[in-house]
């Protein structure tokens, strides 16, 4: 606690014995201490005012939440996490090894549907900030720990995550703070605990548990140079990290993925390399963008300073070597888990260079944390979480309404092969395949986007297309979507 929590009463002291009753609690609450805590209270509330109101005015942006919604729903009824949207009967841990998603399960069986994910997604980006903000506080003072906390709840690779619907990377923005928080402070054995469970959300993340290790074993080197006492546990337990991360990353790709893929092997190497025509690869003047993006707005390039940066490197070098444009920009959810990263960083290389010997760069670190805050407001204009300003966001359009009405004339347990909007509405009651892909598989149902200049009887002759010998009818269009029925199937 810094020295302006010491200017709190404590509870029985002479300012409790005049004050009237109930007041020393809430100066309690007041206190520099509570300060992450309340601020991660209101970004949990600003994320899933934004996620939540972004599902009931569909504007689903991907798969990714009905995939997540199959895998959660077969954990919750004790089964396997088979998501038929990647393709009939597939075990989602032979796609991506999340197995930590089934945390989920319980709550997902008493509220089931997209919100459930949507608000545990918003809970657990709100936790990830509260390590974030305590360290700056008790490493910078309470002003600039604020400012630091600020500007990660609000920075834009956060926010862009918020706005992506649901993703398993939402376990590893606590998993990395409270992990880098303890390496920063010296916390060895609950910087290793903190990030051993990263195997578990996602297979790439062991090599990012290997990189703490090795964080973690660059400072204990500093801090024995410097004569400070560490436990003779802490090297090898640092060690033991890095060995630990890098095998089961190995296990993972090699072993446990391949053996729940029907294919006997990891689908993603193949945006590495090994296709036999050439491949797009990312420019230098992409990398340095998405580079600078990473770290101007969010640390103004002091983060390059402090070896908690490394942390950064697994996850920027499997994205820039790899062949998908996706991967490469500042779009979607894949720069969330940098942002834990780069503003513990920030903080402690602020830290660091207030004991520096040259003034300028005092001078630079001294006011860095509000510069920082001050462009992550300023993004946050062109940003998801603006749109919270607009009365418009809160309001559910009546096309809306209308497309789940029609929607809701599907019945549930049926089979259902739609395009991404639908998807939201359907995979928690039917069996929902992607749109071209049910692999043999006749569904009863179609749900789709309108297309422009298409009538009626086109869609109908679409669907027939794809599946031939199989007649289908025109049940509604509302909302700019459609449904056809297979003939025949229950109503």
């Amino acid at each position: 606690m810094d020295s302006a929590a010491a200017t709190v009463p404590a509870p029985g002291g002479p300012a409790a014995e005049t004050a009237p009753a109930g007041r020393p609690r809430a100066a309690a609450l007041r206190a520099p201490r509570w300060d992450p805590y309340w601020l991660a209270g209101v970004l949990f509330v600003l994320y899933t005012a934004l996620s939540v109101c972004r599902h009931r005015r569909m504007l689903t942006m991907s798969w990714d939440l009905g995939i997540f919604e199959q895998a959660i729903r077969g954990y919750a009824h004790l089964q396997a996490p088979i998501a038929d949207l990647k393709g009939p009967g597939t075990n989602i841990l032979g796609d991506h090894f999340s197995p930590v998603t089934a945390l989920l399960a319980p709550f997902y069986r008493l509220f089931p549907g997209p919100v459930t994910l949507l608000v545990a997604q918003a809970v657990l980006f709100a936790l990830s900030a509260i390590p974030v903000a305590r360290l700056a506080a008790g490493l910078l003072g309470r002003k600039r720990g604020l400012a630091v906390g600020i500007a990660y709840g609000l920075s834009w690779g956060v926010q862009r995550a918020v706005d992506f619907d649901f993703h398993e990377i939402a376990f590893a923005m606590p998993l990395l703070a409270f992990s880098l928080e303890a390496v920063v402070r010296g916390r060895w054995r609950a910087a290793v605990w903190w990030a051993a469970p990263l195997v578990l959300v996602k297979e790439d993340l062991g090599i990012t548990a290997a990189a703490i290790g090795v964080v973690l074993l660059i400072r204990l080197r500093g801090a024995k140079a410097r004569g400070e006492g560490v436990p003779q546990s802490a090297t090898p337990l640092a060690a033991g990290l890095v060995a630990f991360g890098l095998a089961a990353a190995a296990i993972t790709f090699g072993l446990i993925i391949p053996s729940f893929n029907t294919s006997g092997s990891y689908d993603y190497w193949n945006k590495l390399g090994g296709s036999a025509e050439p491949s797009p690869t990312i420019s230098a003047g992409t990398a340095i963008r998405t580079l600078l993006w990473i770290l101007l707005p969010t640390t103004g390039l002091l983060a390059l300073r402090s070896p908690v940066l490394i942390v950064a490197l697994p996850t920027l070098a499997w994205r820039f070597a790899s062949h998908d444009d996706h991967y490469w920009g500042t779009d979607w959810h894949y720069n969330a888990v940098l942002m834990p990263v780069v503003l513990i960083a920030l903080t402690d290389a602020v830290a660091r260079a207030r004991e520096s010997r040259r003034p300028l760069l005092r001078s630079y670190a001294h006011h860095l944390p509000g510069a920082v805050l001050a462009a992550s407001l300023a993004l946050t204009s062109s940003m998801p979480l603006y749109a919270l300003t607009d009365a418009g966001t809160y309001r559910v359009p009546e096309p809306v309404r209308a497309a789940e009405r029609l929607l809701d004339r599907i019945p549930d347990g049926a089979s259902v092969e739609a395009d991404i909007v639908p998807i939201s509405r359907l995979a928690g009651r039917c069996r929902v395949f992607w749109i071209g892909d049910t692999r043999g598989i006749t569904p009863d149902y179609i749900a789709m986007r309108l297309a422009d200049g298409k009538t009626p009887e086109d869609l109908v002759a679409d669907g027939e297309r794809m599946h031939p010998g199989v007649r289908y009818v025109f049940l509604g269009g509302e909302g700019g979507y459609v449904v056809l029925k297979r003939s025949g199937a229950a109503a």
